[in-house]
């Protein structure tokens, strides 16, 4: 298996929507098993194709992926929140192509996923736990949307501002 390069803010292509799955072949499941292995490496909970450079509308994600004996690798292939109700507060919420921030994010509280699995069988996800945050953090990035977009202009702007200054230095 392969680490895979994920893509950092603010890297455009973060930006772009995913198309859907047509053809769960071979390639599909070597990125899946690629993203896997990323997502566990990088101590993740998640990981969307968008964040490796890939247009296809894939998430995998755990629940423990820093704990060997627990862990579960989920995989969901052109998921969708069918519904969703309640408000939490997502706290200290972080992404691996958002380095060096953490906020709190307003998130629905429970979560109604749709999608296929990796053999194309069709799945529905319940969730109200912390897999419903992941989930909707996963499915924001298969969208074109980042965490950070939910968070408050002030704390956005201010992540930004420190971006462009450490691209600039780099310059």
């Amino acid at each position: 298996m392969d680490t895979l390069e994920i893509v950092k803010y603010p890297d455009k292509f973060l930006r772009q929507p995913t198309k859907p799955v047509e053809n769960i072949n071979g390639d599909i499941q070597d990125l899946i098993e690629n993203m896997a292995f990323t997502m566990y490496e990088s101590s993740g909970a998640g990981l969307a194709s968008i964040q490796v450079r890939c247009d296809k509308s894939i998430v995998v994600y755990d629940a423990f992926p820093t704990d060997q004996e627990k862990r579960s690798l989920q995989v969901i292939i052109n998921p969708k929140i069918i519904a969703s109700e309640g408000k939490v507060l997502s706290e200290k919420e972080g992404c691996l192509s958002v380095p060096d921030i953490r906020a709190d994010v307003k998130r629905a509280a429970a979560v109604l996923v749709e999608g296929v699995d990796r053999e194309g069988n069709p799945v529905r996800i319940e969730r109200d736990d912390f897999l419903a945050v992941v989930l909707q953090h996963e499915i924001d990035h298969l969208n074109g949307t980042l965490f950070i977009d939910r968070i408050s202009a002030l704390k956005r702007n201010l992540y930004k501002k420190r971006i462009r200054k450490q691209l600039k230095q780099k310059k």
